[in-house]
């Protein structure tokens, strides 16, 4: 497993500071502020001097319409510092062009530092209902900050609430830090994912709290080396592996540690799912020192993920998972579920000490399994396709 050094100490910033109010941002959340944040960041980007700031003020409220912040810029460590709160349009024709996939981008900006404990209000109620009604809207709903190619990042001490869609996404960047956030949407808005990982490396996510309506995190294809440690979650699907496969695709992820996280009133804790059209494989993975307090599926291997039905035998390989020092009560009957397709099955699942109860007092609880091969060092309840 890569080990990851701890967050760059931000010091005062000796470079210039680029206000957004002096680039005409009134600060009111009425008025769009988005051609003064462009400006602003054209500004910004092109400072060579060590640790430019773009500051947006304490204080005030900014209207910003799907916006792109693009590098590479001059300064080696780009410094944004949100201090006060970034807001997205509160209705469906209050948004520009065809651009459905983010609210808020930054695309190749390499050493980019984002702080300050400012918060992003995604408004996304008026979206959730639309999905709710099937309309054509729920189709165009963005995530809501998104950074592609960002070499370098580190993301801290922010509020993201309320998002149309996924909250943040990391796509393609590699020696990623993120902590200390919060993260929040009601348990039933649809596909608020916290935070999704993607083509990634060497990313490392700790000391952070998310609830949403979707997976708290979300490690996608071709992703390695992903560190989560101390995150705490509820509600939500849990933090997920996948899906993996969609439409025949063929997908890896490895190296993944999660550690001493928690889960509380979750629909899944811990998951690995995959569809059974695709292929690739997942392997390398631990899941240490978690707990568990009412979550529906605690432990679950999911080798024919399909909402849509329709199953069959899954071709992408699990291989090498263990789950260490796992421990809590599941509100569920079925606690460890292993659903392993015969095309590919799971092989070498270790348990090594793992002890779930039933939050239900005087229930029972049991453990399912199909083609998962491994080993059971300490495991209650008991794990039959596994080994003791």
């Amino acid at each position: 497993m890569a080990s990851f050094c701890s967050s760059r100490l931000i010091s005062e910033a000796t470079g210039r500071r680029f206000n957004v109010l002096d680039y005409g941002a009134d600060g009111n959340g009425k008025i769009d502020a988005t051609p003064a944040f462009q400006k602003a960041w054209g500004d910004f980007c092109q400072a060579s001097e060590e640790m430019p700031t773009l500051e947006v003020p304490a204080g005030k409220t900014f209207l910003l319409k799907s916006v792109s912040f693009s590098g590479p810029c001059m300064s080696k460590n780009p410094h944004v510092l949100i201090e006060g709160t970034i807001v997205a349009p509160n209705s469906f024709d209050s948004w520009d062009g065809d651009d459905y996939e983010k609210w808020i981008g930054f695309t190749a900006v390499v050493g980019l530092i984002v702080d300050g404990g400012g918060r992003f209000d995604g408004r996304g109620e008026a979206w959730w209902k639309a999905c709710s009604d099937n309309d054509s809207a729920c189709s165009k709903r963005r995530q809501a900050l998104h950074f592609n190619k960002c070499n370098g990042l580190r993301l801290s001490n922010l509020h993201h609430v309320n998002s149309q869609k996924g909250h943040i996404s990391i796509n393609a960047c590699d020696d990623v830090e993120v902590s200390n956030l919060q993260i929040l949407a009601p348990d039933e808005s649809p596909n608020t994912d916290g935070i999704d990982i993607s083509q990634s490396n060497h990313v490392n996510i700790h000391d952070s709290f998310i609830g949403t309506g979707d997976d708290c995190i979300a490690i996608n294809g071709f992703s390695t080396s992903i560190n989560v440690t101390g995150v705490k979650c509820g509600p939500g699907h849990g933090i997920s592996i996948g899906s993996l496969g969609k439409d025949g695709a063929y997908e890896t992820v490895e190296e993944v540690h999660v550690k001493s996280c928690a889960f509380k009133g979750t629909q899944n804790g811990v998951r690995i799912k995959t569809w059974e059209s695709g292929s690739g494989y997942v392997r390398k993975i631990t899941f240490e020192d978690i707990t568990f307090v009412n979550s529906q599926n605690p432990i679950i291997i999911d080798q024919q993920y399909n909402p849509n039905g329709n199953r069959g035998g899954s071709g992408i390989k699990i291989s090498d998972v263990t789950y260490r020092n796992v421990h809590g009560s599941s509100a569920d009957e079925v606690a460890i579920a292993l659903l392993c397709a015969g095309k590919a099955a799971c092989t070498n699942i270790v348990m090594d000490n793992v002890k779930i109860t039933s939050s239900n007092p005087g229930k029972q609880i049991r453990a399912s399994c199909n083609n998962a091969m491994g080993t059971a060092i300490s495991a209650s309840p008991t794990v039959p396709c596994l080994s003791s």
